[in-house]
């Protein structure tokens, strides 16, 4: 299932500590993209078990998170085919279909959602924006691109209309797009992803995650709320009644 945290593809130009789950295994690599170099250790499912500065070496995770027969990393910026399929994976996930001319039209949309995936990978810093990608745990170093079946945008963000429920913060990590190919749904991949948001916003030192939902999509608001976000705001009513648009709901996660 998709779950639309934003109007996110509305046009192709897009705005601009708590340990989760990682498990299975130790990753000890560089981490050029944290705000601080750190260690990761992780030996369970349930949580990491260390997370401690290291100014001596750059660390960098080959997993945020790997449970439930998933393993979740950053997009490889790199590889234009792994770019190429995120963005269909968000794409088919998020295309409404037509009637007439569908293929047509998602051939366009696609390209949309390709272009704002290019332009936020070029122009944020990798502290600021983090394209989360998942695929079956224990692929193969050689694997495809096409392993990737699900994703999730990790974005750093100031909006008054968020922060105004928060006072005393900041910033806070906004999460959208949250996509899974069809063949995979239900297999809690959404929630592997959203702990992998978690371990990321521990890693940038954020204290506050935010997303937004239908109001009127349970499926949605019941994943996000057992990952543990809550309803703080609700459209007003007017949104739906004069412009005709869904109304949403803001959910927000704090830590410690």
């Amino acid at each position: 299932m998709a779950h639309l945290s934003q109007s996110l593809y509305s046009a192709a130009r897009p705005k601009f500590p708590y340990p989760g789950s990682c498990g299975q295994g130790i990753y000890r690599q560089k981490l050029t993209w944290s705000r601080f170099p750190v260690i990761v250790e992780c030996a369970s499912t349930d949580s990491l078990t260390s997370l401690t500065q290291n100014n001596a070496a750059e660390i960098e995770l080959k997993h945020l998170v790997s449970q439930h027969g998933w393993d979740v990393r950053r997009l490889n910026r790199d590889d234009e085919d792994e770019i190429r399929r995120v963005s269909l994976v968000q794409a088919e996930a998020f295309h409404i279909p037509l009637a007439l001319f569908n293929d047509f039209f998602f051939m366009f949309f696609q390209a949309e959602v390709l272009s704002a995936l290019l332009y936020k990978l070029k122009n944020s810093p990798p502290d600021r924006y983090a394209c989360l990608v998942a695929e079956q745990a224990s692929q193969p170093e050689t694997s495809s691109s096409s392993s990737v079946v699900g994703v999730v945008d990790v974005t750093a963000q100031t909006e008054s209309s968020v922060l105004r429920h928060f006072p005393g913060v900041e910033e806070y990590l906004y999460v959208s797009g949250l996509a899974v190919s069809k063949a995979q749904r239900r297999k809690k991949m959404a929630s592997t992803l959203l702990k992998a948001c978690d371990v990321l916003c521990y890693l940038w030192g954020f204290k506050l995650l935010a997303l937004r939902a239908y109001e009127d999509d349970a499926a949605a608001r019941n994943l996000y709320s057992n990952a543990g976000y809550s309803v703080v705001e609700t459209d007003p009513l007017w949104t739906s009644t004069w412009i005709g648009r869904k109304r949403r709901v803001l959910m927000t996660k704090r830590f410690s």
